[in-house]
């Protein structure tokens, strides 16, 4: 079937995507509402161990909006910086909902955190010594690197040997030293192991990992077993879905057998970042030119990487729909074409050599699976505006979330 994602879905509800274009601008991030709480409800309801909570990543997606569905739908959140602490703030979110994941940070931003009463995750020796200085006496989290890494890219392999993040587990004692020294009381660990795994394995391995790290600890209030936590990017080659049932009959037993033997019902949390908000945005763009250039069709857009970046930076795969100008006229063939932007460098690809219905100037094309990392990465390279974001409600409106930049946006900061 044609566009058979958003057709299954009814991604845009009594909506098209040249009418959203027509009225919003393009290129344009569309998020359905229905989406979104309905794979916030399947993190949130993971594992059958009771303490359990999913913090949501706002790198992923900081639309306020988003945010505050991701709250009503009773999910905490991971920051990872100060803007992201403000912008949870503003969404509603308590102090004791965030979950500060701190990496190479300076005092300030350290100070800023624990200013607001907001748990700090610590991942080096330095930085657990920075933390004591400026709060001797207090509550901390730190972060170690199980040895185990998974994703879909190196750039986001995030433990492992090659990676910069999290205390090293032969470290125990130091850090159990720094925690004396400050008067410091640690009460979580946690770990990430890397993004975008579609097969649980290396996960549940890495779960037993910092379990086994947290039994050396006493008093502990929770653990963060990390994320990392995969979609089917590939939906139109029949790509399988993560099997969250097989995930749950794995970590369930493990966990409840290690609180049992822990002593107490310690606050297991997860963080799934891009499994909450990858699914429920498209990015919609327009077609400009196509033309051919030594035997390869270029299908030319205005989806630049400024506006998504997850293809250049990680070569990742975006399945893709075409939506014809004229919707009366379907597009009987077939054609092997790379789709570019509209940066001034030959980087700028969408996806290459991708086999599309046949696409004039003037379609329009759907990016799937955009939500996550889209416009959270997006920039102003080029002097580009970046585009507005609208959410189709579950009862089918359309609101503008965010709107599209404007020129006089361009020149705000400027002195």
């Amino acid at each position: 079937m044609d566009n058979y994602f958003t057709v299954q879905t009814n991604f845009f509800g009594e909506n098209t995507a040249a009418g959203l274009v027509e009225r919003f601008g393009s290129p344009l991030y569309v998020y359905n509402e229905a989406i979104l709480r309905k794979r916030c409800r399947e993190m949130a309801g993971l594992i059958s161990y009771p303490n359990f909570k999913a913090n949501y990543s706002i790198k992923a997606n900081s639309n306020l909006e988003i945010l505050k569905i991701a709250r009503q739908e009773g999910l905490m959140a991971d920051a990872m910086s100060p803007g992201e602490i403000h912008v949870l703030l503003a969404a509603g979110f308590r102090p004791e909902e965030i979950f500060y994941i701190s990496n190479n940070v300076s005092e300030e931003e350290m100070r800023f955190a624990i200013d607001r009463g907001i748990c700090v995750s610590i991942d080096s020796l330095s930085q657990l010594k920075q933390y004591g200085r400026l709060n001797p006496g207090g509550k901390v989290a730190v972060r170690f690197n199980p040895g185990v890494g998974a994703g879909h890219h190196e750039k986001v392999v995030t433990a492992g040997k090659k990676t910069k993040f999290g205390i090293n587990l032969d470290l125990v004692s130091e850090v159990k030293r720094i925690l004396r020294e400050y008067n410091l009381k640690l009460v979580g660990v946690n770990q990430h192991i890397g993004s975008l795994f579609m097969e649980g394995s290396a996960y549940v391995e890495s779960v037993k990992s910092i379990l086994s790290t947290a039994e050396q600890f006493e008093s502990l209030e929770f653990v963060d077993l990390g994320g990392g936590f995969g979609i089917p990017y590939h939906k139109q080659e029949g790509q399988a879905r993560l099997d969250l049932k097989e995930l749950d009959q794995k970590l369930t037993p493990l966990i409840t057998q290690w609180t049992q033997k822990y002593g107490k019902n310690v606050l297991i949390k997860i963080e799934p970042g891009r499994y909450i908000v990858a699914e429920c945005g498209v990015l919609l763009g327009t077609v400009h030119a196509v033309k051919q250039n030594y035997g390869i069709t270029y299908v030319g857009t205005d989806l630049g990487f400024n506006v998504l970046a997850r293809p250049v930076m990680y070569d990742s795969h975006h399945d893709i729909e075409v939506y014809k100008k004229d919707p009366s006229k379907k597009a009987n063939e077939f054609m092997e074409v790379t789709v570019v932007g509209n940066i001034c460098e030959s980087g700028d690809i969408v996806a290459r050599g991708r086999l599309l219905p046949a696409v004039e100037e003037g379609d329009i094309l759907g990016i799937m699976d955009a939500g996550a990392y889209g416009y959270s990465m997006s920039s102003n390279y080029n002097n580009r505006l970046r585009p507005a974001e609208v959410l189709v409600r579950e009862d089918g409106s359309v609101a503008v979330i965010r709107r599209r930049d404007t020129l006089e946006d361009l020149m705000r900061n400027f002195v």
